[in-house]
């Protein structure tokens, strides 16, 4: 099936994720706002970025985060309004700025005045608009169910938390009675009012959508072909009545997602993809222990660059909300040798808000708006040196989710004001691939060497290819390339004689001759 290209703004987009209760608060409630993130759209361009994967802020009751959605036509009200949201994508086009929402269609909360009226034993517009079983006393295929919550006979699928009621889209394969198929009249609803969700926030000034569990909307359908035609039914509709919107899926397999209709898919950290072997394992290959292993995830990329063609993107994210900080088992001398992969590798960047900074995992936090160990990840933006690193004007013990105590935490002022620091390194990158066509998202890739250290790989495009060298190990490297260093990352390295000299602990980009 044939799909008209991504926009071309993707070309060239390095996202920086915001969530949007830890960024910045403006009315000292202790929680991040809209006009907060306003305020810093000119930090985000300064370090480079040129667009925005802000995390879900429709309205909720917060159970988890906000992917647990109330009403999907209405902003949080603890972050702002609907005009506030539409102000925030005005200010950001005018810094040349992109601005993705975060899309919750699998599911929404019990709150849901639509699941309050699938509940009821009267048939009603919103009595399909979930998936039901016909008997309470009938274990769900999953075991997993909201069950003797409502009137009516049967037991409500979730997606995860018991709070988290499954949309119904329909089954690939039906099996039971009650299990309706993709083309019943419930499901097709269903399909038609995320739609008119999609349209009415992209008519306000939305850029696209990051999708969240995007592979998972049609039930019993193993090897997703259910999902895919979804999907491809979805893109075919923007298309013709949005075609500058962009999607990116989470989703972890290339194949099935871009096949859907998606411009972009996450490399996840669950799944095969062996993502966090690089950054978050008991041997990350970016640790200078030198124990680490690229080759698998080197495999399964390359397979999955296949799978996406010519066309096709693969998000690769420093982190996210689901994550634990890169600085939680890399050094700041080791998370600045990761963030010169990141950046010179193809596909799209996603920044996670402070790890620039490098921002700490903060360790033993209660769990808080469904974070459990994730809440450690997601503590409020380091700023400066005031009260609360400049997050909020509220009293410490206001702040919904407590900051690093520690009196060295990295911020901002900090390290914007060290040009050796860690911001100072990742701007530098940025710029570079900006500024060299080689090292651009559509940029061509070809691996040299990716079996253990170093990993080497040439990025191209027009005449200019660079060869990016990456040693996070203990141990010196002779290669052979001919050009000019254009930028190393760490101890140090220098072409002589056509050799490529690569000091322990660094990643050097050479501009070959």
């Amino acid at each position: 099936m044939t799909f008209s290209k991504h926009p071309e703004w993707l070309d060239h987009a390095v996202f920086y994720e915001i969530y949007p209760q830890s960024f910045c608060d403006t009315n000292a409630d202790g929680i991040g706002d809209f006009e907060g993130i306003i305020r810093k759209l000119d930090y985000v361009r300064e370090l480079g970025c040129n667009a925005l994967w802000l995390n879900p802020c429709f309205a909720s009751p917060f159970r988890d985060a906000g992917y647990d959605v109330s009403d999907y036509y209405t902003a949080a009200p603890r972050y702002g309004t609907n005009e506030d949201l539409k102000r925030l994508f005005a200010e950001a086009h005018a810094r040349g700025m992109h601005v993705f929402l975060d899309l919750v269609p699998g599911h929404t909360s019990t709150d849901h005045p639509w699941f309050r009226e699938s509940c009821k034993g009267t048939p009603n517009k919103y009595t399909d608009r979930y998936v039901w079983s016909d008997s309470v006393w009938e274990k769900l295929p999953d075991a997993n169910a909201l069950v003797g919550i409502a009137e009516r006979t049967g037991a409500c699928m979730v997606n995860f938390f018991s709070h988290q009621p499954a949309l119904n889209y329909g089954f690939y394969k039906c099996e039971k009675p009650w299990q309706q198929p993709m083309d019943a009249p419930g499901p097709q609803a269903t399909v038609a009012e995320m739609k008119r969700v999609m349209d009415f926030w992209l008519s306000m000034g939305c850029d696209g959508f990051r999708v969240d569990m995007a592979g998972s909307l049609v039930k019993n359908d193993p090897e997703r072909k259910g999902t895919i035609a979804l999907w491809q039914g979805i893109r075919r509709w923007l298309d013709e009545t949005h075609p500058d919107a962009a999607l990116v899926s989470e989703w972890g397999d290339p194949s099935q997602s871009l096949a859907g209709g998606f411009h972009m898919d996450f490399l996840l950290h669950f799944g095969p993809s062996h993502y966090n072997d690089l950054f978050r394992c008991e041997e990350p290959y970016f640790s200078t222990r030198g124990k680490g292993e690229i080759k698998p995830f080197m495999e399964h990329y390359l397979k999955y660059r296949e799978a996406a063609g010519m066309d096709g993107l693969i998000a690769f994210p420093s982190g996210n909300h689901d994550m634990s900080r890169l600085s939680r088992d890399l050094t700041r001398d080791e998370v600045a040798l990761a963030f010169a992969f990141i950046l010179t590798m193809p596909g799209v960047p996603f920044i996670y808000y402070g790890d620039e900074i490098g921002m700490r995992y903060v360790e033993n936090l209660l769990s808080v708006e469904g974070g459990y160990e994730r809440t450690g990840s997601r503590s409020p933006m380091q700023w400066d040196g005031s009260a609360n690193a400049g997050f909020s004007a509220a009293p410490p013990e206001k702040l919904y989710i407590p900051q690093d105590p520690a009196a060295d935490r990295p911020t901002v002022a900090a390290q914007m004001a060290d040009p050796a620091s860690l911001w100072h390194e990742v701007q530098t990158l940025i710029r570079l691939r900006q500024a060299h066509p080689a090292l651009d998202n559509t940029g061509r890739f070809e691996v040299l060497q990716a079996d253990g250290y170093p990993l080497v790989f040439r990025r191209s495009a027009y005449n200019e290819r660079i060869t990016v060298a990456v040693n996070p190990s203990s141990e010196a490297f002779r290669l052979a390339v001919r050009g000019t260093i254009l930028h190393a990352t760490g101890k140090g390295a220098a072409v002589k004689g056509g050799m490529l000299e690569l000091q322990p602990a660094t990643v050097a980009l050479v501009l070959e001759s």
